[in-house]
């Protein structure tokens, strides 16, 4: 018996008007994967390959990957440059994808940025702001966004949110598009975060997704010096104690207290914004362990890695003085513009101070004494070049291959994966010196990979259901942002998870009534083409065959839609629901009694909605209604309600049905 969770989704079986829920009851000479042994075909290797690497198999692809020959597959995959025109010509009404961080800021500045700019500028006075006439006032930040150039920026998280759903569904680098999910997932930063959320998007393209099967050394090094993270982390304003230091706070001091004595007889006012810099200044001088925490615990060596608080302690001392280069607009970036201004990067650059695109290292903020973390002494008078050997350190420590390994191992293998893998995994970790390939290819050459136990294991998260649907049905996605709001809508509200640790990635994190409810009510919008900008032709899959009847259909789709599974099982228990014409409102009706939580509160300045709001979290909108708003816009473009090109409402319930059945669930 698997110690996984196993589920049956939540049929539905209708006794009188009430709805039960039932349970869920040759790129490497010498790399060979040993299916045979574990007694699989090759179709069936191929079809587990397909469902671990990769968002999900579209039809005939098993055939590819067989004709190929899965080795060859595998190694072309890791190699990750298969040509992406298709994908490509599908992105390149996203502009925004391509701008660099100091571009966004630029070009998407928050909103109490325009609003400070226009009442500076007196296009908006200060006491127009909480007049009641919003329609007004919006019109005006509107009219001074355009004169500016300025965009919105919920604009750039729905190209963002965009480009997600279109690559992960349609690239041909498929194992490239998982890991790149996988490793954001590791190193997670969260548009939450106001600070850190504009720099996201350049951090899953540029530090991310180019890192993801190379050396685990540079993908660490990378995270530590992107924005997003020294953001979301709170490293950018980290400050050590060094002679220079010291003495400029020696001099700050006398000023401040010659300023304090001239207050003091002044007003209440001017009391409290003399407090108010206080407190500001303080925190600009503190050591902050946040990112020395979580770098140690979530990022390299496992809460249970031989480290201890003093560890991270002296581990956040290296790390002072890692900032972000001054990027236009930056505010939390001043203090490196004014010594740039003052001395001149080049001097700066000669008294130990390093500029690496957006990463800074500020030497007069570094904290130069003697640290010792993990056994290992930094000598005192040591700058940047200690903070890389830290993460050179944390990178290759044994603890870090362990930890890694078994992270690789649950997303790919099981949810609890046997120790031996583990070790495997390990041992090729520290021989390759963390590479990335090396180790996937030692999961894969491995018999616990193939063991029947294993075999679709793995409970697909909301993101993985919606796009493995696509997939599956060959679909043509014109609107990806209503699929966005769907895997929101089912728990998994990408780029918001608030904590460091990413969302988990064990089925009983997602598998509840009302998550699974909530999946059936999908698959059956889906199968119904009721999602707007999303079309697929259902005759199409078989052949233009029309099944004989709807057990006929289910029998056949679910072969097409699953293929080299043993459905008998499956099949009986679906069969009660694919005649039942009122299934899909019994199954909405039980799906909003149960609706599930939402995994993060958005901030509305940052809501990634469409400009009709979050419509799919209404209750009150029927899906009809949010189909013909979606006619109007969707990311400033036309979107056209779909075909039902082969489609008819038995075929349609069924692949709904299927959709949103158990075995679907799984991978």
């Amino acid at each position: 018996m698997k110690k996984t969770v196993r589920f049956s989704l939540a049929f539905i079986i209708v006794a009188g008007s009430s709805v039960i829920l039932s349970s869920f009851n040759s790129y490497h000479p010498n790399f060979n994967m040993p299916w045979k042994k574990a007694g699989l075909t090759e179709r069936q290797a191929a079809a587990h390959l397909l469902d671990r690497f990769t968002f999900g198999s579209k039809p005939g692809q098993i055939d590819e990957v067989v004709k190929k020959g899965l080795e060859n597959w595998f190694a072309e995959q890791l190699d990750g440059k298969l040509n992406d025109d298709a994908l490509n010509e599908r992105l390149k009404e996203y502009d925004a994808l391509s701008l660099s961080n100091e571009q966004v800021l630029t070009t998407f500045p928050r909103n109490a940025k325009i609003l400070r700019q226009a009442i500076e500028e007196g296009v908006i006075s200060k006491d127009s702001v909480d007049k009641s006439d919003k329609e007004a006032y919006r019109d005006k930040v509107k009219e001074y966004m355009e004169q500016k150039g300025y965009r919105p920026q919920k604009e750039l998280y729905r190209q963002f949110a965009n480009q997600k759903i279109l690559t992960a569904a349609y690239s041909n680098n498929q194992l490239q598009q998982v890991l790149t999910e996988f490793w954001f997932n590791h190193f997670n930063v969260s548009a939450t975060k106001n600070d850190c959320a504009q720099f996201i998007p350049a951090f899953e393209r540029d530090v991310i997704r180019p890192n993801v099967a190379g050396k685990f050394n540079d993908l660490l090094l990378a995270t530590a010096q992107s924005p997003a993270m020294l953001f979301y982390l709170d490293n950018f304003n980290s400050s050590g104690k060094n002679a220079e230091s010291e003495a400029q706070e020696q001099k700050r001091r006398l000023k401040l207290e010659k300023q304090v004595k001239e207050v003091m007889d002044g007003n209440a006012d001017d009391k409290e914004k003399m407090m108010e810099q206080l407190k500001k200044r303080k925190k600009e001088q503190d050591l902050n362990e946040n990112y020395a925490r979580e770098v140690m615990e979530l990022h390299t060596l496992g809460v249970d890695g031989g480290y201890t608080q003093a560890d991270v302690t002296e581990a956040a001392r290296v790390l002072t003085g890692w900032t972000v280069y001054p990027l236009k607009d930056l505010g939390p970036s001043n203090f490196a513009r004014k010594l740039i201004e003052k001395f001149g990067e080049e001097n700066l650059l000669k008294r130990g101070f390093v500029h690496k695109g957006d990463f800074f290292f500020a030497m007069n903020r570094h904290d130069d004494k003697e640290k010792r973390v993990l056994g290992k002494t930094f000598a005192a008078g040591g700058g940047y070049e200690e903070g890389v050997e830290l993460i050179n350190m944390l990178a290759n420590h044994s603890s870090t291959a362990k930890f890694i390994s078994k992270k690789l191992a649950v997303r790919f293998v099981s949810d609890n994966p046997p120790q031996p893998l583990i070790d495997k995994l390990a041992a090729a970790f520290t021989k390759s010196e963390g590479n990335i390939k090396e180790v996937l290819m030692t999961m894969v050459a491995a018999p616990e990979f193939w063991k029947t136990d294993v075999i679709r294991e793995k409970t697909k998260s909301p993101f993985e259901l919606t796009i493995s649907a696509v997939r599956a049905l060959d679909a043509n996605v014109e609107a990806p942002f209503m699929l966005y709001q769907w895997i929101a809508k089912m728990g998994q509200k990408l780029y918001y998870y608030q904590a460091p640790t990413g969302f988990p990635d064990k089925g009983q994190y997602w598998i509840n009534t009302g998550s699974l409810l909530n999946r059936m009510k999908f698959g059956l919008a889906f199968a119904s083409q009721k999602i707007p900008g999303v079309s697929f032709n259902l005759a199409a899959l078989n052949n233009n065959h029309e099944p004989e009847s709807a057990v006929d259909a289910l029998k056949k789709y679910s072969a097409i839609i699953m293929p080299e599974r043993n459905l008998e099982a499956t099949i009986k228990r679906l069969e009660p629901m694919i005649n039942d014409p009122s299934i899909q409102q019994k199954i909405e009706t039980a799906a909003d009694k149960n609706t599930i939580a939402a995994t993060a509160t958005i901030p509305e300045e940052k809501m990634m909605t469409n400009d009709e709001g979050d419509v799919l979290n209404d209750k009150n909108k029927s899906e009809e209604k949010l189909a013909k708003k979606m006619l109007k816009k969707n990311n400033g473009k036309e979107v056209s309600m779909p075909v039902a090109a082969g489609n008819n409402s038995m075929l349609a319930q069924v692949v709904g049905i299927i959709l949103g059945s158990p075995e679907f669930q799984r991978r």
